[in-house]
């Protein structure tokens, strides 16, 4: 795109950063508005080029849902909006430019901006203990779910070689840290593949089997309340998961998940799903925090800094009705993202901006096969009706109809047929990938490529925060 339109105005430059809920609903407020309009320029940068919708992940990992169900292509949502596929080195705001970096060998390019958006959302927050950031898997992206997956399956398939009966034991143990609902739904999506799937191993005992769920808190879904969170618990400890309750992992060596109750639990699988953080592009970044979150205006502008806007996970926008920030949810992300478009087009046009407020209609979660628990409008769902209710209401949530309509139809197959118990990605796999990896970085050296439309061809030389 040229740096000047049609009237010789200079391109007025958006560099969103973040391709979750909250960056693609602002890219996409933007789109049809910049098109109308002219001399607009929208980038996005994402480390994905697709749109995850997360609520689903859970059913990538027990096989409900194929990958491609829950991802959308960002060039099919977006059409008119510059997709670069790149993590982010550093944000300069002192001089409006970004650095971000791309490729296997991490190459780095300069973008100027007038308008940024902070949508970088969160990363897994692990805690100074032992063996935990080395050893734990999370639930955060779709290539977690994917691994997830295949780890379960692989471990079917070396305990029904296993000849040793504690080391089979440890195989097949699954403990999940964190009772909030990336945990319940990760620990209930565990516990239907995999005892679902032990009774074609004839040489496995199911009674061999043990999904533990360890929350620090008396209750799990405390967003719920407790009269919801307890039916949780009981349902999950009808299905064979063992709920351990005001207990937190202390450590994880060795194979073994030690407790602060109890005795330690030999696994080869441990979940972490006990919250999260800004990435450290955002914690780094010399501005007001709450809870190393980005403090906003009612605006969702980032106050003594014009042009800067943060949404999602990274953005701590003050609720009217309660003084507090937002919760870090999908809703809240995806209206934030919403009208900080709207406001970044409002200020462009001249307007008076909109003030951020919503109220969430209610919260549900998936506790396992066909069973859920769910609050809406103040009235409380358990059961059958609850996950109906779950899979409609995200069915609706999933962006374009065509994705719509293979997640009907894969729900409705998995009614009548069970779950195809294929390892996509296998060890000899991994190897194989790694070395081609190494080869491929000896190739390619590592460089910088100065932003196309920068004005001098150079970066700022203000302060610089780096991400991890």
């Amino acid at each position: 795109m040229n740096d000047s339109n049609i009237d010789g105005c200079k391109t007025i430059r958006v560099l969103i950063l973040g391709g979750g809920f909250a960056g693609v609903a602002a890219a996409q407020s933007l789109d049809s508005w910049a098109a109308k309009r002219g001399g607009i320029e929208i980038t996005l940068v994402s480390r994905d080029n697709y749109s995850l919708f997360t609520p689903m992940l859970h059913e990538v990992a027990c096989g409900d849902l194929d990958p491609v169900h829950i991802t959308n292509p960002l060039r099919k949502l977006l059409r008119r909006v510059i997709i670069l596929e790149a993590d982010v080195d550093s944000i300069d705001l002192a001089n409006k430019r970004v650095v971000v970096a791309y490729g296997i060998n991490h190459k780095l390019r300069d973008l100027a901006y007038d308008h940024l958006v902070l949508a970088l959302g969160s990363e897994t927050s692990f805690p100074d203990i032992p063996g935990i950031a080395e050893g734990a898997g999370t639930m955060k992206s779709l290539g977690d779910a994917i691994l997830l997956r295949n780890r379960l399956i692989a471990l079917l398939e070396l305990a029904s070689v296993e000849q040793d009966s504690e080391a089979r034991k440890a195989m097949l143990t699954f403990v999940v840290s964190g009772g909030g609902f990336a945990g319940v739904e990760t620990v209930g999506a565990i516990n239907d593949l995999v005892r679902e799937s032990v009774v074609q191993y004839p040489l496995l005992d199911p009674a061999m089997v043990r999904v533990v769920l360890i929350h620090g808190g008396g209750t799990v879904l405390p967003e719920l309340g407790e009269k919801l969170g307890v039916f949780a618990q009981q349902k999950l400890r009808e299905r064979g998961v063992e709920v351990r309750l005001k207990t937190r992992v202390i450590g994880y060596t060795g194979g073994r998940v030690q407790c602060s109750e109890g005795d330690a639990i030999g696994a080869q699988t441990l979940i972490w799903a006990a919250g999260v953080t800004p990435i450290a592009a955002i914690k780094n970044l010399s501005l007001e925090k709450n809870n190393e979150r980005i403090v906003v205006t009612e605006h969702l502008e980032v106050p003594g800094q014009s042009g800067v806007w943060a949404v999602g996970d990274c953005a701590a926008a003050t609720d009217p009705t309660t003084s507090k920030p937002y919760p870090t949810t999908a809703q809240h992300g995806l209206r934030q993202g919403d009208r900080a478009g709207r406001n970044i087009a409002a200020r462009i046009d001249g307007q008076p901006l909109g003030a951020f407020a919503f109220k969430s209609p209610g919260q549900l979660a998936a506790i396992g096969r066909r069973s859920g628990v769910a609050r809406i409008f103040g009235i409380n769902f358990s059961g059958f009706v609850a996950w109906a209710l779950w899979r409609t209401v995200y069915l609706s949530k999933l962006p374009r109809l065509e994705k719509k309509l293979r997640v009907a139809i894969e729900w409705t197959l998995a009614l009548f047929f069970p779950r195809d118990l294929v390892q996509y990605v296998t060890l000899r796999d991994v190897q194989a990938f790694a070395q081609s990896l190494d080869h491929a970085r000896s190739q390619f050296p590592q460089g910088r490529v100065e932003d196309q439309h920068a004005e001098n061809g150079t970066a700022g030389t203000g302060s610089r925060v780096h991400a991890q």
